[in-house]
């Protein structure tokens, strides 16, 4: 388990961003697959939830998660939430304690938000799709109307693929200069490849919403040897599925 230096600070908040390891799944799933959306074995899947909560806290509720769609939607959970059940969006965010909340990745980047006076927390999971569509903004700016404040938030960009990782086409290029020509920015060409920054992307929006307590945990999700599930590598090794790794926020 990974953590954040600023988020680790507070006694008030349990946090962690999990890789692969130490978990029940086997094959291209070994070991910490979180995903139930996966292929893997259903029950091994829940055993690795459960190793996720103990790590977290023991006495927590089950951890909450979304039907994620690559989209700029949100769920928002209080007091007079009925319904729990799955919900299709790309965050979530919470006031009620011992409420584990979390995002599932494999390359995307999650991002975990604490506003440390409102004592309201935020998970997103944030690929290419939710950061152009805004999900981001959306977020932060729900969050300011139930009353936060962006002085108060701690905002932490956990581990996604790094831009020598991020190979794409011109086509994708396009569409981001399309929408804003400083885009390009985020974009640089080595022996004639097109690769884009992910993480600076998210990063710059973050901070065009005047988030400055901003912590970024830089390792790159591609790579075998840093222990990620990721689902650009399972494309280039030719299989079928992949696993997800787990980043998880919950207010004590």
């Amino acid at each position: 388990m990974i953590v954040s230096k600023k988020l680790s600070k507070l006694k008030e908040i349990s946090h962690g961003f999990f890789n692969n390891k130490g978990g029940y799944s086997t094959g291209i799933y070994k070991s910490l697959n979180c995903g139930p959306g996966s292929r893997d074995n259903r029950a091994k899947v829940s055993k690795n939830l459960k190793i996720v909560k103990r790590k977290i806290n023991i006495d927590s509720k089950n951890i909450f998660l979304l039907n994620q769609i690559h989209s700029n939607k949100f769920v928002y959970i209080d007091k007079y939430s009925k319904n729990l059940k799955k919900k299709r969006a790309d965050a979530v965010i919470t006031n009620i304690p011992k409420l584990p909340i979390a995002i599932l990745t494999a390359d995307c980047a999650p991002i975990l938000i604490y506003d440390k006076q409102k004592k309201m927390i935020a998970a997103i999971h944030a690929g290419w799709k939710g950061a152009y569509k805004g999900i981001i903004s959306k977020v932060i700016n729900f969050m300011i109307k139930k009353g936060c404040e962006k002085k108060n938030m701690i905002t932490v960009i956990g581990p996604c693929i790094a831009q020598k990782s991020y190979n794409v086409k011109e086509d994708f290029k396009r569409k981001f200069l399309k929408k804003d020509k400083k885009n390009k920015f985020f974009f640089k060409k080595r022996k004639n490849l097109i690769y884009f920054d992910l993480s600076k992307y998210i990063k710059s929006q973050l901070k065009l919403m005047k988030i400055t307590n901003l912590d970024t945990i830089n390792i790159d999700t591609f790579p075998k040897k840093n222990n990620f599930f990721s689902a650009r590598r399972s494309l280039y090794l030719n299989h079928d599925d992949y696993g997800r790794n787990i980043s998880l926020i919950m207010i004590n």
